[in-house]
């Protein structure tokens, strides 16, 4: 993995992984009952389980923002990512933000140091077809024989936060983001 920032930025907020928003604190400190792996675990279960991926639930709304996905309960690939990114980061675990080209689109994930190792997560969702796990000491992911691109980001690209945030309700259920 290539990481496009200094450690500690691994643990910082941005516009969209809004870490101190009291929500995500809230979320955090509930979710917080033991060692970072059971953190971990915790927060991508809330994430995977508690938000609806957009396009399966069939859900207009366009939300980017971790604290807005976590209210609203709803979010595409890229603001789940968001929203554990933030609770990992809430509870003091590095995460960042990775992207995967799945069937000519691109897939967002998460990258998080747990249990002195960089793992891939997905907090997509489960249906049909998709069964994604947690765990501490390998990739899980949603697609995976599909390349990941190897850098880990701190924040969103703005080209990806832009793209987010130019949406419209119907391009969700027909665009290029799953």
């Amino acid at each position: 993995m290539d990481f496009a920032a200094q450690p500690w930025d691994y643990l910082g907020a941005s516009e969209a992984i809004d870490i101190e928003h009291p929500l995500v604190q809230s979320i955090a400190a509930e979710l917080r009952t033991g060692d970072d792996i059971a953190y971990a675990h915790a927060a991508f279960d809330h994430v995977r389980d508690k938000v609806v991926h957009s396009m399966d639930g069939g859900d207009p709304r366009v939300v980017w923002r971790a604290s807005d996905v976590l209210e609203q309960r709803t979010g595409l690939c890229y603001a789940k990512a968001h929203a554990y990114v933030a609770l990992l980061r809430a509870g003091g675990v590095q995460a960042g933000l990775c992207y995967q080209e799945s069937s000519g689109f691109l897939h967002g994930l998460t990258a998080a140091l747990v249990d002195d190792r960089w793992v891939l997560l997905d907090p997509r969702g489960n249906k049909p077809g998709i069964d994604v796990q947690f765990s501490p000491s390998e990739h899980r992911l949603a697609f995976p024989g599909d390349p990941v691109l190897p850098t880990v980001y701190a924040e969103p690209p703005e080209s990806v936060l832009e793209g987010l945030k130019a949406m419209r309700a119907p391009e969700v259920l027909t665009g290029p983001l799953h």
